[in-house]
Order: C-alpha cells, then sequence, then structure tokens
C-alpha cells in the first residue's frame, strides 16, 4: 500500500487555490493499488488534502495531536469539516497530548512523515511560524530521507 501524508499551511489565499488543488490531485490520481492518505485534518491544506484523497479512493487515516483538538478550531464550518472527515477516515490515530500546543502538532506531523512513504506539503517555502510548522515538518521529513512534494503558487503570500 502507497502512503502519502500531508503538511501544510492552513490558510490558502485564494489566488493559490486552485493551483493547490491541482496539484494534489495530480499527485494522488493514477496510483497503482491501494492508497493510504495521512493527515491531521486541520483546516486548509490537511482538509483539503482529505476530502480529495477520498475522492480518489484512498483510505484515510486521521492523526489527531490531542484529545482537546477540537477545541483548536476557531471556524465552525472548519470544525464541521473536521468532524465529517474524522467520521470517514477507515483509521484514527491519537497523539498522548492532553491539550492541543505546538508539541502536540509537532509530534502529529513527525509521526505523519515517519509512516509515509511520500510527503505532500502545501508550503510557500518560507521558515515555520511555530514549532511543528510547515517547515519543520518538511525539513524532518527530508532528513529522514523521504521524497517531499511541494505545491505552492509560486508570488502568492500567505497571510
Amino acid at each position: 500500500m502507497k502512503r502519502i501524508g500531508v503538511t501544510g499551511h492552513r490558510s490558502i489565499p485564494g489566488e493559490a487555490l486552485g493551483h493547490v488543488e491541482n496539484g494534489l490531485r495530480a499527485v494522488l490520481a493514477g496510483r497503482d493499488g491501494p492508497l493510504e492518505a495521512l493527515s491531521s485534518l486541520a483546516d486548509g491544506a490537511d482538509q483539503l488534502f482529505a476530502v480529495i484523497a477520498l475522492e480518489y479512493g484512498a483510505d484515510l487515516t486521521a492523526v489527531i495531536p490531542s484529545r482537546d483538538y477540537e477545541d483548536a478550531f476557531e471556524d465552525a464550518g472548519a470544525l464541521e469539516r473536521y468532524r465529517g472527515l474524522r467520521n470517514r477516515a477507515a483509521q484514527e490515530v491519537r497523539m498522548d497530548f492532553a491539550h492541543s500546543t505546538d508539541e502536540a502538532y509537532y509530534a502529529a506531523g513527525t509521526y505523519i512523515a515517519d509512516s509515509c512513504d511520500r510527503l505532500v506539503a502545501v508550503w510557500d517555502g518560507r521558515p515555520a511560524r511555530g514549532h511543528g510548522g510547515t517547515a519543520e515538518i518538511v525539513a524532518y521529513a527530508r532528513t529522514l530521507g523521504k521524497p517531499v512534494t511541494v505545491i505552492w503558487r509560486e508570488g502568492v503570500v500567505r497571510d
């Protein structure tokens, strides 16, 4: 089974969204054999990846950073999408953290990097804004020798 994990920004500017969607589809389309998609189901890149992976028939593995992860969702729509995707997951892996902290996010991100055959990063190439951010997970995956596919529209800056 091929295993593809995701890391990425929670905020994807509108001018990059179509490019990101097309890039994710290109990575997930045309796979021979079963596919497992690993995602923490955060708003933005994680949820977009999970939705597209399910469209392509992948088994979704939800990697949940903490017991109170739902409390970290500030947007009601994002929380509703999270719950819907979590219910569609073939399996769930929960990190052993009570609260959604940077350490919990880092643990979930490194779990995904450790467990996948390829990491997809919806990443603007800039430094992480906190411990466990996209840049840090990309760097970690690269130290493992994992192939990393970066998807971002050149020239677009995120908020």
